[in-house]
């Protein structure tokens, strides 16, 4: 089963840290990441640069809308991801549990599954 790790931030966290700071929870994530290969877990990973680089688009009513970053209501925002496969959730689970990232930001895990629920 395919799971992804999202690093939730405080919006501006980003802006806000040292450039020391930034590199140690980059080299933190990267052996993190380093270790998921190891594994043979580890599908996918990046980072992402910062809302106020973002734009969002909406369709609604046929009318198309695209709102350039930061987003001012946003408490948090995706931070970067990480795409890995393990046998079961509770696997999931554990590999979430060892991120570093959780001491400065939100890890949330998530299964990968079809955009619809119900039958």
């Amino acid at each position: 089963m395919a799971y992804m790790l999202l690093i939730m931030e405080e919006g501006g966290r980003k802006r806000s840290r040292t450039a020391e700071q930034g590199r140690r929870e980059m080299e933190r994530m990267v052996r993190f990441v380093e270790d998921l290969k190891a594994r043979g877990i580890w599908k996918a990973s990046d980072s992402l640069r910062s809302d106020s680089e973002g734009v969002r688009i909406e369709v609604r009513g046929g009318k198309r809308t695209l709102l350039d970053g930061p987003f001012t209501e946003s408490k948090e925002i995706v931070g970067g991801f990480i795409l890995f496969d393990c046998h079961t959730r509770a696997e999931a689970l554990a590999i979430a549990n060892e991120c570093p990232a959780a001491e400065w930001s939100t890890v949330e895990l998530r299964e990968v599954g079809v955009c619809y629920e119900g039958d």
